[in-house]
């Protein structure tokens, strides 16, 4: 029997992290101890433990989540155990305040469930007295500390590789979109052939999501990173490239479309499709000219020239009758690729 998905990742993380929380929860378990040794240091470790996330900046949210419920749920549990003893019954109303307390103030679901739960620990496991509820806040922030030390001192992740990877993928793909459409126009298709011109196509806007989401993860590591200067100029030409190539996405895959709409076994015998196939193809040497200039080629083995071919507009005869709207609609999102590729407004 196969665990079911719902509790399993579609990878792991990097052992480096699994070190980093062993790391931190030890380190907050000892120095908490040794701070406040008539008690277990159970609030340091889980603070330490909770804090520790892939980035330097997630780890400050969870810091500031976990620290504003640890103090939430333990003055509510001192409130309670003051004014209603420490009975069991005691625990359960001081679980019920604490899940109504964020809801009136909107908290998210994780400082509402650590508001619950720091409410139950100290009720449960220890005192109502506000010394020990002092304690137990100081041992939080203790465990909070430490998790933010350790997770911006060891090897702070920078997620610019996989930003790289995606990024040079969807540059390589929309290249290969381009190609495949200016082989097809010139030539009789049959429909097969259109029905996977059409599938492929579709490929890239999963793919310029894909590169979107890994930028935007990148940009995520790098606030309040210590390493952020070396790769924050990365970071911002790919974020340059792919607003560049975003709007060339929309527009290959338009064309293509456009095509797949109005084929007959004509189009090829219009004379301005060869010269819209040749501008295609100059555009897809361009976009591959745009992802070596950016190093991020996924190959760099294979080699472009250095000279964007795409020099200037294309202008043509009018078609004829039955293809204008084809023809014209591949014109204008020509015309559009044109202006990207070169930058302009």
């Amino acid at each position: 029997m196969r665990i079911p998905a719902a509790i399993r990742a579609s990878q792991r993380s990097p052992l480096l992290q699994v070190g980093k929380s062993a790391a931190a929860t030890i380190g907050a378990w000892l120095i908490a101890g040794w701070v406040f040794p008539a008690q277990l240091p159970v609030f340091a470790a889980i603070a330490a433990l909770l804090v520790v996330q892939p980035s330097v900046n997630q780890s400050l949210s969870k810091a500031l989540e976990r620290s504003i419920g640890v103090i939430a749920g333990v003055l509510i549990a001192v409130a309670l155990g003051l004014l209603l003893g420490s009975s069991s019954w005691v625990v359960l109303l001081a679980i019920v305040v604490a899940m109504l307390v964020a809801w009136l103030l909107r908290t998210s679901p994780g400082t509402g469930n650590q508001i619950a739960i720091s409410a139950m620990l100290v009720l449960a496991l220890g005192s109502s007295s506000p010394e020990y509820a002092f304690a137990r806040i100081v041992e939080t922030l203790i465990g909070v500390a430490i998790g933010l030390v350790v997770n911006a001192l060891i090897v702070p992740p920078v997620l610019v590789a996989p930003a790289r990877r995606d990024l040079g993928l969807l540059g390589k793909e929309l290249a290969a979109s381009l190609d495949r459409l200016a082989d097809a126009l010139p030539e009789p298709q049959t429909p097969a052939r259109l029905q996977e011109l059409m599938l492929e196509v579709r490929l890239l806007r999963p793919m310029k999501n894909a590169a979107e989401a890994s930028i935007v993860a990148g940009e995520e590591s790098l606030t309040l990173n210590p390493r952020r200067s070396t790769h924050r100029a990365e970071l911002r030409e790919m974020r340059q490239l792919l607003d560049r190539l975003s709007p060339i996405v929309t527009q290959t895959i338009g064309m293509t479309r456009a095509y797949f709409d109005h084929y007959d076994d004509s189009i090829g015998e219009e004379p301005v499709v060869a010269a819209i196939a040749d501008q295609l193809r100059r555009a897809g040497h361009d976009v591959r000219l745009a992802v070596q200039i950016a190093d991020i080629a996924p190959e760099p083995e294979a080699l472009t020239s250095a000279i964007p071919a795409l020099t200037a507009p294309l202008v043509v005869r009018p078609p004829s009758s039955q293809h204008w709207i084809l023809i014209g609609s591949l014109m204008e999102d020509l015309r559009r690729i044109h202006g990207g590729l070169l930058d302009e407004d």
